[in-house]
Order: C-alpha cells, then structure tokens, then sequence
C-alpha cells in the first residue's frame, strides 16, 4: 500500500506556472549578475570566495511571492509561507535526520577520498574558531537557502512532478538551478572545469533534495536544511572551502542520486520500489 509521502505528493494548485516563475528568476537575477561582473565580493563581510550576485537568492523568494500574490493573492502567500515554516505538519520527521547529516557525510567522504589519491589536505580539526563560525555560517545560509526553497521546492517542483514525475522534474529542475548559478561561479573566479562539475553536483542535489521533500510529506522544510547543509558543509571544508574539489564531491552525488532513482518509484521519489 502506498505510503503517505507517496499519496501527498500530487498537487493541488494547477494555477502555479514553473516556466514563468524561472524566466522571472532569470529576468530578476540579471542586475545582481551585473554587479557582479564588477568583481565586488563579499568577502567583507564572510570569509569565503561568493562574488555579489550570490545575493541573488531573494530574486527566487521575489518571483515567487509575485506570482503568488498575483495566482492567489495575499491568502495564498501566507499559506506559502506557513506551508514553509510548520514544523508540525510534516508529516514524516525522521526525513529531516538525512536533511541534515546527509551532506556533511558526502563532504567527509570527499575529503578521505580526496586525501588519499591526491596531496594530502590539511588535518579535519574542531577548534574554537570553528566552533564559532558554523552556527553563523548555519543562520547566513538558511536564509539565503529558505529563499530559494520557497521558490524551488514550494512553488516550482509540484506543478512540474505533476506533469513528468518526480525524477524527471528533479532532474529538469536541477539543470535549471545550475545554469541559474553558472555566472556566479564565473564571478567568482572558478575555472570552467569547476564550474562543470559543480552543475553535475548540482544536478544530483537537486535529485535529492526532491527525494528528501517528498518523503518528508512535501516539507519545504526539508529541501531547505539540506540545501543549507551544502553550504555549511562546503565552506567548512578545510581553510573555508579552499580546498573543495567539486569533481569528487560531484560523482559522489551523482552515484547517490542514480541509487536513489534505481531503489524509490522514478514517478513519486517516495516510495520504495521493493517494499511491499
């Protein structure tokens, strides 16, 4: 029998349009793009490589309270936005175990594998600075993750499973979150193979972020601590990030991704193919 996360997943609201909600994203997105094409950084106010543009997280929370506003008026906002932050209605709590450990496991494996077939790394350490810094680093990329997922996963993803199922949408998605950020990772000086990588893993997160709001009962809540855990995790890599390699990193996503599509249902993401 089906499980809830499996009978939850269609949705509800056939007013939502993904195709104008990314052209918006895009078409908002491009003043911070050009900003930062000035090499303006914000390294003066976080010790790591994000150009300006990184900033453009709001242009998602932006375009999704516009079309919301304008779908369903300020009712529909606000169930948007309480559909984001009740805790009590997921339904399936225990999906946020893996929202949150999940990636920071993929990060250390990246780093044992990393050390062993490359030049060794500097040595993983819990000091008092670090201490320090992952709880700000956590609240700085909640917000910024908060804002895009009330746009990718609470207004995007639903209309888009409802029409090609839930592997293909994430995957779809996924292509569009990565093109969506390419410039910014040109602002902020990475090579091309880099860049490449970094959408490949960004295409696998996107699988799994999908699997994990699903499963979750459609909890917006989900998607948005494990897209959170990717930039913690990542700028904790060693000295802030520096040594984050995303071709590692990447194909661990990418094989995680493929085993999730191999062993849940490809239409719902939520429901194991071989249970009963």
């Amino acid at each position: 029998m089906p499980n809830n996360a499996e009978n939850n997943w269609k949705s509800k609201d056939n007013k939502k349009s993904p195709l104008k909600f990314v052209l918006l994203v895009f078409a908002l997105s491009i003043p911070f793009w050009f900003i930062g094409a000035g090499g303006a950084k914000l390294t003066n106010l976080i010790p790591i490589n994000l150009p300006i543009s990184a900033l453009g997280f709001v242009c998602t929370l932006s375009a999704t309270l516009i079309l919301t506003f304008q779908e369903s008026k300020s009712r529909g906002v606000v169930n948007l936005l309480e559909s984001v932050f009740d805790y009590k209605k997921t339904r399936r709590k225990v999906w946020f175990a893996p929202s949150i450990l999940l990636m920071p496991a993929i990060i250390i494996l990246s780093y044992i594998l990393m050390d062993l077939i490359g030049p060794p790394l500097p040595a993983l350490q819990v000091s008092l600075k670090i201490v320090l810094v992952a709880p700000v680093l956590f609240v700085v990329f909640f917000v910024s993750a908060l804002c895009e997922e009330v746009g990718w996963s609470g207004y995007a993803i639903d209309p888009m499973q409802d029409r090609w199922g839930a592997l293909k949408a994430s995957i779809f998605l996924g292509l569009v979150w990565a093109v969506w950020h390419v410039i910014p990772y040109f602002e902020a000086n990475n090579s091309l193979s880099w860049i490449v990588w970094q959408c490949i893993f960004t295409v696998g997160a996107r699988v799994i972020i999908v699997w994990l709001y699903n499963n979750a009962g459609k909890s917006p809540l989900a998607a948005t601590l494990f897209h959170t855990m990717i930039n913690v995790s990542t700028f904790l890599f060693p000295i802030y990030g520096s040594y984050y390699n995303p071709e590692i990193t990447g194909l661990i996503t990418i094989v995680l991704a493929i085993m999730i599509a191999l062993l849940w249902k490809s239409e719902t993401l939520a429901r194991f193919r071989f249970g009963s």
